[in-house]
């Protein structure tokens, strides 16, 4: 299943406005069943991989992002700390997170 979204999200991103139908299980038997678009040409099996490849890496090397957006605190409170303690208090919390978790 999770194979099927990851094929639907590299169709989508190569080709935003195409509509389409899957059927598979897996990897191996994933296929476009039912390509609805004429104005556009159907993507090949090896660019929809490509794009999966590219999509995977982009989120294995953005994992920080996610990382630090767990732990930076709420936006309601940040303005608090800049309100109350000043712009240099509030960069020392923002980067104490930055540095737990470098690019």
């Amino acid at each position: 299943m999770r194979y099927i979204v990851k094929y639907t999200e590299a169709i989508q991103k190569l080709l935003p406005t195409a509509k389409f139908g899957l059927s598979g299980n897996d990897e191996n038997s994933i296929q476009i069943t039912n390509w609805e678009d004429e104005t556009l040409t159907q993507p090949t099996d090896a660019e929809i991989k490509a794009k999966i490849t590219e999509l995977e890496t982009a989120y294995t090397n953005n994992a920080y992002q996610r990382k630090r957006a767990n732990e930076y605190p709420e936006l309601k409170d940040q303005l608090d700390k800049i309100y109350h303690s000043g712009i240099d208090e509030w960069k020392k919390v923002i980067k104490a997170t930055k540095d737990k978790y470098p690019k």
